[in-house]
């Protein structure tokens, strides 16, 4: 299945793509995409998407899940990516947060925020949490996710990587996050080490990737992470991204007003967004 939510910001309903690609509304059946609907959509899959109202026109697509409580990102975790930021292969993940104030719609602008000279662009797979995971194996680990997503993992250099503290000053700024198009659940996709990945700028393609080159897989991710603290239901793990970001151009590109970004996953959909200065 196909999950989404759309609708103004803070005010999205749960829908599903039916098979033509129309949105059908599951505001009858379920509250959101979101929380414990996550750990059972068995009511979902027997569901004739046809049979649910469509709706009608283009309406802005939100996150495609809700009430995300932790958005746990992966750094450095495909090596061609680490050797161009300049750093090495991590021994182990690199774990940061993203605030879920950074959250948004595949589609939303991306806001450059005030102060800011090298904001940058990053496609990532995303993984969303579909059932309580504690200590769990790896072998067991898949178990625990709902779906998969596309992710931009927006960055602001200079926030991150010249400024005193952590990497999330640099990574959680308003609009840093969109997740989406879609929720593809986990019967979709056969293996998500094997996903192709791409970005462009203005038209320009600057990563074209797969989730193959990942230092660490996402049953890897998902145990790794459960060693730690409780992953719940709607979490998402912005699992890293390939080579070809702006830090690691020469010279250097980040992005400005007016810049359009495009970037996909295959299976997981695509996203564009509108490079606009904060206000």
């Amino acid at each position: 299945m196909k999950l989404l939510r759309y609708g103004p910001r803070g005010a999205e309903k749960p829908g599903m793509l039916d098979p033509i690609g129309e949105i059908r509304d599951l505001s009858a059946v379920v509250a959101d995409i979101a929380g414990d609907m996550l750990s059972d959509m068995k009511p979902l899959q027997d569901l004739d998407p046809y049979s649910l109202p469509k709706v009608e026109g283009a309406p802005r697509l939100g996150p495609c899940v809700g009430g995300t409580g932790k958005f746990m990102c992966i750094g450095l975790n495909y090596a061609d990516h680490a050797e161009e930021s300049g750093m090495t292969v991590p021994s182990e993940p690199v774990l940061f947060m993203k605030a879920t104030s950074a959250i948004c719609g595949p589609n939303d602008p991306i806001v450059i925020p005030r102060g800011s000279t090298k904001t940058d662009w990053e496609v990532e797979l995303g993984v969303v949490i579909g059932t309580t995971a504690k200590h769990v194996s790896e072998g067991e680990a898949l178990d625990h996710v709902a779906g998969y997503c596309v992710i931009n993992d927006v960055s602001e250099r200079a926030f991150q990587l010249e400024r005193q503290g952590q990497w999330s000053k640099g990574k959680s700024c308003d609009n840093f996050g969109q997740t989406g198009p879609w929720l593809v659940t986990r019967d979709e996709i056969e293996d998500p080490q094997d996903l192709s990945m791409w970005l462009k700028v203005n038209g320009t393609m600057m990563q074209d990737g797969s989730t193959q080159t990942m230092v660490y897989g996402v049953a890897h991710l998902v145990s790794y992470l459960s060693q730690f603290f409780t992953l719940h239901p709607g979490d998402i793990i912005s699992t890293g991204t390939p080579p070809g970001v702006g830090m690691g151009l020469t010279p250097p590109r980040y992005l400005r007003s007016g810049d359009v970004v495009e970037l996909g996953i295959s299976g997981l959909g695509q996203q564009r967004q509108d490079c606009i200065n904060d206000v």
